[in-house]
């Protein structure tokens, strides 16, 4: 079992991540590339990045195990701010927490998933050359890094973007409803909070003691079954998390045949309505129109890709995409989006395989 121990001042500092982190979902992705969990799902996925990828993993197998520890320097917090930041933060990490973090590889129980007890060991022969932090062989890792993101992780990001700020949405109305105890409440099953703990089902028993750090909530696609936290206490603290109701993920350019059937005023007034996200009964209110006909706008609206829908207690909440947001601004780019309110950006001020 995981334990995380909050204090008063850690529940004052927990903050949600205002995006998905490139990196996690990266080295998260390649656990589920490699495990039978969740065909329905993840089948086509594998299917397609497998083919994109003809087989060139054999350095990342070698840094995250099919079980077990995995190298904290591998997802930096840079992560966030996107691929080329994370790896530049990978490039610069120190050659003495290179040789400690893979070294532990080298005694890992990768049968049970446990961490090694030793903090320094002996690295696995063939990762000597990053251990010793030469300058090629970490060259060698950001690369196949960037290889695998491009193939696996690229082409569905507008997907993850849209499933993490639904997620981010529901969270933050819990936050503003009920202030942090509401919003630890409201985490995925496999997470409880019992205050002042929030406890977890993991492969190890592990405390995770936040000493007024507060904590990042730091919600993922890939991560299934079990949530992630770096195995370093030192580090700043992160639970990586599974955003609920996912879907397959679809390639960005994936057509969609009910793009078509979003026609008339009425249907653009609804997407607009939506806004940074709302329950039916609301979108009903903002776009002037019956409850019923607000359910069955935002039902073609999901299944063109434009809104993402998540349950939230006795209620829905309508999320817009970014494929909606884009449709709806014609065609602007991303970065001038509307996106959701950051509503739990500073106002409340041995990991294992997930």
């Amino acid at each position: 079992m995981l334990r995380v121990h909050f204090s008063g001042v850690d529940l004052s500092r927990i903050r949600l991540a205002p995006r998905p982190d490139a990196l996690w979902e990266t080295i998260l992705s390649f656990h589920r590339l490699r495990d039978r969990r969740g065909v329905k799902v993840f089948g086509e996925w594998r299917q397609e990045s497998r083919t994109r990828l003809n087989g060139e993993t054999r350095l990342l197998a070698a840094l995250v195990p099919n079980r077990g520890y995995f190298p904290d320097f591998l997802t930096p917090r840079e992560g966030l701010s996107g691929i080329d930041a994370g790896l530049e933060a990978v490039r610069a990490t120190a050659p003495d927490r290179l040789r400690a973090e893979i070294g532990l590889l080298a005694t890992a129980h990768r049968s049970d998933g446990t961490c090694p007890s030793q903090d320094r060991t002996s690295p696995p022969v063939r990762l000597t050359p990053l251990a010793d932090g030469r300058s090629d062989a970490v060259g060698r890792l950001t690369g196949a890094l960037r290889g695998y993101h491009r193939a696996a992780v690229e082409p569905y990001w507008p997907y993850i973007q849209a499933r993490i700020e639904a997620d981010r949405a529901v969270r933050g109305r819990a936050l503003l409803d009920g202030g942090a105890d509401e919003l630890l409440d409201t985490l995925p099953p496999m997470l409880r909070w019992c205050p002042p703990v929030l406890e977890a089902d993991y492969p190890v028993d592990r405390d995770l003691h936040l000493d007024g750090r507060g904590l990042l909530l730091q919600p993922s696609f890939f991560c299934r079954g079990t949530p992630v936290v770096y195995r370093d206490p030192d580090l700043p603290p992160v639970l990586v998390y599974p955003v609920t109701d996912t879907g397959a993920p679809a390639p960005a350019d994936a057509p969609s045949t009910s793009l078509g059937r979003l026609v008339g005023h009425t249907r653009s007034a609804v997407l607009g309505a939506i806004g940074g996200g709302c329950t039916t009964s609301e979108l009903a209110r903002r776009a002037g129109v019956s409850l019923a006909s607000a359910s069955q706008h935002a039902c073609v609206l999901r299944e063109a890709g434009l809104v993402v829908t998540l349950r939230h207690g006795n209620s829905v909440l309508h999320t817009m995409t970014p494929l909606g947001a884009a449709l709806l601004r014609g065609g602007a780019p991303a970065e001038a989006l509307t996106a959701s309110p950051n509503v739990a950006e500073g106002c409340v001020a041995g990991r294992v395989r997930p």
